[in-house]
Formats: structure tokens, sequence, C-alpha cells
């Protein structure tokens, strides 16, 4: 597998190379960030896991600058991410959301966003204003406590993942 996986990684020489990485050179050819072994894998897909409910497209930023920060397998922590997808993505921050609003003890049921009106623009967009600002709270403490859990949750999932594919390994061995 890593073999195959080393296929498609860039070499050292393409990093160094490639004009916009070249100033990030020195933190980007660190050999801890391209080797794969359980303890890289377990942070790397940990990163992923919490950098991937990070709005929008900087997703991948952040779980780069978390593989830089712990050292850990950049490509599979920017990988790991992808969990995060429009098919995925709402039932995630429902789940947050809920998970906040059961930390802040908030006891009254989701509040629907206003209905959209073209003739009360005006008032649609100030009533949605006041929705989101009444959603940020809950939705906030939900997110990070929720991508904490996934990445707790990674992290011992991957070193169990890895020790199992060990263990059949050495028996396989054996047996030969």
């Amino acid at each position: 597998m890593r073999h195959y996986l080393k296929k498609y990684l860039p070499d050292h020489e393409t990093i160094r190379r490639n004009p916009w990485l070249r100033p990030f050179a020195s933190s980007l050819l660190h050999p801890r960030l391209w080797h794969l072994n359980r303890h890289s894998a377990a942070g790397a897909v940990a990163a992923g896991m919490f950098c991937g409910l990070i709005p929008g497209p900087l997703q991948m930023i952040g779980a780069a600058a978390c593989a830089l920060l712990f050292r850990v397998n950049l490509p599979l922590a920017m990988l790991t991410t992808l969990y995060t997808n429009p098919v995925t993505l709402v039932p995630l921050y429902l789940l947050a959301y809920q998970i906040g609003r059961l930390l802040i003890g908030e006891s009254n049921g989701f509040v629907a966003p206003p209905e959209f009106t073209i003739t009360h623009f005006v008032g649609w967009t100030e009533a949605m204003q006041g929705w989101m600002l009444s959603v940020a709270k809950p939705l906030g403490i939900g997110l990070v406590v929720l991508a904490a859990g996934l990445a707790v949750l990674g992290y011992f999932a991957t070193k169990a993942a890895w020790r199992y594919y060990l263990i059949a390994a050495w028996r396989r061995r054996k047996l030969r």
C-alpha cells in the first residue's frame, strides 16, 4: 500500500522546484510529513477529522497547517478532510447544532429560518441575520466539540486498525 501511495505523492525535488511552494520548502520537506507509520497516520487522521468540519475551502489548509504543526503525514491529513462533502455536511452540521444546544442548555427546538419573500426583501434580510445570530452560538460550540470527538475517535480507530493489520500480517507470516 505504501508503494502505491508513494507513486502518486510528489517527491522532494518537485516541491523544491515549485515556485509557489518554494517559500515553505524548509517546512514541507521535513521527513515526518511524508513518512507513513502508525503514529503519523493516526495523527494525520485526527488532524483531518478535526479540520474536516471547518467551513468552506479552508479545510485542507487547516489540515496542512495541523500536519505541519504536529509533524504528521501531510497528504493523509488533507485527504481525511474529504469525509465532509455535500452529502455528509448537512447532517454533520445538524448534529453539531444539537450537541451545542445540549451543552449550553438551550431547550427550545430548532428555529426554522425566516421564509423568503421578494416583496419584503429588507425585512427578510434583517430576520435572516437575527436567525443566523441565534443559531451561531450552539452551532459554533457543537462544531468544536464534534470535531474534537471525531479527531479522538479517528486517532484511536487508526491505531487499532493499524495494530489489527500488523497482527494479521504476523499471523500470515507465521503460517507460511
